[in-house]
């Protein structure tokens, strides 16, 4: 499993908050950037929020980017710049339960999602669980938060 010291998680995380500052600005919608890593180092897959489309979120569109079955997630990490979703509307796939069923087992992010969209995230709960390691940079919380200045009323973060 890829385990980088702490600069490398930083590094890392300031790509993912770079690619959330490209989201196209949505009222009902965080902006989010998320990198891949693989095992070694390199850069698998990353995506933001809507990149591809309206609905989709940044780490559905980075883990688009790889082959299903992708070996090299069972050594990954996923830096996302905002907790994996734990609900989703309508038949779309939640972004926590995404990550567990490719088998990423180390998760970074920025910032525990507030109540301005769903009550009770619990998407870091489920990953912890589930056995993932997931780590919080709270030194880059107001970075990622500043991708999302767009959304009114934003409140405290967990």
């Amino acid at each position: 499993m890829y385990a980088p010291d702490r600069d490398e998680d930083l590094r890392w995380m300031r790509r993912a908050i770079g690619l959330a500052a490209l989201c196209p600005p949505a009222a009902g919608a965080y902006s989010v950037g998320a990198v891949i890593v693989a095992e070694d180092g390199t850069e698998l897959a990353s995506g933001y929020s809507r990149a591809t489309g309206p609905r989709e979120h940044a780490e559905e569109v980075a883990l688009a980017q790889l082959p299903q079955g992708d070996p090299r997630l069972a050594g990954a990490t996923i830096y996302s710049t905002l907790e994996p979703c734990s609900q989703r509307n309508a038949s779309r796939t939640p972004c926590a339960q995404r990550i567990l069923e490719v088998g990423i087992p180390r998760v970074v992010i920025a910032w525990r999602e507030p109540s301005l969209f769903v009550d009770d995230c619990v998407g870091y709960e489920q990953l912890v669980e589930a056995g993932v390691i997931v780590m919080e940079l709270p030194e880059l919380a107001a970075a990622a938060k500043a991708t999302n200045s767009h959304l009114p009323g934003l409140g405290e973060s967990r």
